[in-house]
This record gives C-alpha cells, structure tokens and sequence, in this order.
C-alpha cells in the first residue's frame, strides 16, 4: 500500500538499488555520462541490455521536483501513487526533495526510481543521472507549457528590464531554466546586461521563495516560472497587486516525468501505462494541477522537447559535468 508519509534522506538510503554499473562503458554515449549507453541515438540512457544490471525493487521511491510546500505534493500526488501501486503491483514512497541537485544525486546513486525533474534540471538528470523521461503534463488540448518572468514590486521603482541595471535580481538554483538559465541568456542577449556585472544577483534557492521575496518587498525582482506564481495566487499565498511582471518569455516545456535508467523493461512499460492510464477527473492531482489548466500526461521525447532548454544552456556556457 502507498506509503504516504513524508520521509528522509537517511530512509531513502534504505531502499539503495543494486547493480548500477560505476565503471566506464565501450559504447555509443553522446554527452551522457560514461556509466550509461545511448546506442539508438535518443540523447538517454539505453536500458543495460544484460538482466544482471537490471533492477526490479520491490518498493519504488517517487520523487516531485522541489517546489514550494512538499507537504502540499504529498497529498497532490496520493491518488495518482496509489494508481502506480495498482499499475505495478509496488510499494510506493513518496520522497520530498528539498533541491535540485539533491534529487539528481538521490536517481544517480540509485535511491529514486520514478521521478518528475524541473525543466531546467531534465538535461543534467539524464546526462549524469541515467533519467529516461517520457511525459509532461498538459491541458485537455494538448497544450503545455509555461513561461519565465521576471516581477517587481510597486515600490520598487523598477519598471521595466533595463531598471535593474546597477540593482538586484533574485535567482532560484543554477539548475533551474526559468529561475536561472533562460534568464541570464535572455538577459545578456536582449539587455546586454550579465549577472555580477551589470546587477548583483542573489539565489533564493526556489520559486516560491522567489515570489514572496518580491511580494514581501525582500527582493526589488525575480526570475521564476509563472505556473508556479499561478498556483500560489490559486492558494491566496500572494496577491496580485503585490506584483508586477515585466517580461514574459516564450514557452517553455514544463516538469518531465520519468524513470530510471535500469529498472527491468516490464517495470518501465508499467510505470509509463500508469501514467497514460490515469483518470484525472475527481482526483487530488487534478484538484492541484488544474489550476495551470493542466488535465492528462502528455507523452513526449527528451530529444525533441528539451531542445530549446540544451541550446539556453549552450548559449549559457553549460556543460553537464557529473562528478
């Protein structure tokens, strides 16, 4: 049955899968990291074609990137675990994150089998952490997506881009693309204005972080993705006379959801069933997540989705280096 407590690192350690290869591998790997294959081509890990390497754990660990309350993505996400359990015949956990590079390091060393990374973390996730994803969420049409924003407040003084020169903008992590990345490049391409040059810049570590900061008056601007302000004026967190965008990017691709590198094929198949088999209408995740107008998983390909996020970190000077 569903595991539905919050638990910590040390108990996620316990359940520390078998059988990941640590040494260097002869094959075709692309910028993937040399633990992992990509002989077809995908830019993700290839599943280890001998059974040995493969791993069918009899709990599975489930992680959502980590945004604002994780309290808040426990209940979110228990109908839809209970679902997995169903699918899969598993025990599931769900594990609250506190940051990106935790949840990255939890799937690398084995301690996190299915997983949602934020768009940002999804190239350095599959590159140094063997994620394979496969689904994003999307409204009833088929649309997705979000956008990068930056906001002030009304007495800031700011009011407009180039106001910020010479001030502070507040980041979230450098793994995030619109707390971060889409914005340096959108910055230094469209303003000529480079972080720690042009404006001091300072990393509240996520989103919701970000956005009360702003709203609360601790930071004159913000970088942060709108689905999340969106949520939080849903809840009442913050309210719009707090705020003021001002610049909205293009549309971006949201949270990939997907699944360790070497879980037996089976399992994968069924993971991947569940997601495209669950009925949202009358569920805690569609209680939460209809508030962006989202209603079904979407199913999508890294290689192609992720696109525009591998040319932000090119334009950034990001390489996916795994320690």
């Amino acid at each position: 049955m569903l595991k539905s407590h919050l638990i910590g690192a040390a108990a996620l350690g316990a359940f520390a899968l078998t059988g990941l290869p640590a040494m260097a591998q002869d094959c075709p790997r692309g910028d993937l990291d040399d633990r992992y294959c990509d002989a077809d081509g995908d830019l993700i890990a290839d599943i280890p074609t001998d059974p040995a390497d493969q791993i069918d754990p009899d709990t599975l660990i489930f992680a959502y990137t980590p945004v604002e309350d994780p309290a808040v993505y426990e209940t979110a996400w228990a109908d839809f675990l209970t679902h997995l359990e169903e699918a899969t015949g598993k025990d599931v956990v769900f594990f609250p994150v506190q940051n990106n590079a935790a949840q990255i390091e939890a799937m690398r060393s084995g301690r996190l089998h299915i997983a949602g990374f934020n768009t940002g973390s999804n190239p350095l996730a599959v590159n140094c952490a063997g994620f394979r994803p496969f689904t994003i969420m999307a409204g009833e049409d088929g649309s997705f997506g979000y956008e990068m924003e930056i906001l002030t407040h009304p007495e800031s003084g700011i009011e407009a881009v180039e106001d910020i020169r010479g001030g502070q903008l507040a980041f979230t992590s450098e793994t995030s693309n619109s707390g971060f990345k889409a914005p340096s490049a959108i910055l230094a391409s469209e303003f000529d204005m480079t972080a720690g040059e042009d404006f001091e810049p300072v990393f509240s570590g996520k989103h919701d972080n970000s956005i009360l900061g702003v709203a609360n008056k601790d930071y004159p601007a913000a970088a942060i993705a709108n689905s999340v302000l969106a949520r939080m004026l849903e809840r009442e967190v913050v309210t719009e006379d707090q705020l003021i965008s001002i610049y909205k990017s293009q549309t971006f691709p949201t949270t990939g959801y997907g699944t360790a590198y070497n879980l037996t094929p089976e399992l994968q198949q069924q993971i991947r069933d569940a997601f495209f088999s669950f009925e949202w209408e009358g569920t805690s995740l569609q209680e939460e997540f209809e508030k962006n107008g989202e209603a079904q998983f979407l199913e999508m390909t890294y290689q192609e989705f992720w696109s525009v996020i591998r040319q932000i970190d090119e334009a950034n000077g990001v390489s996916y280096t795994c320690s």
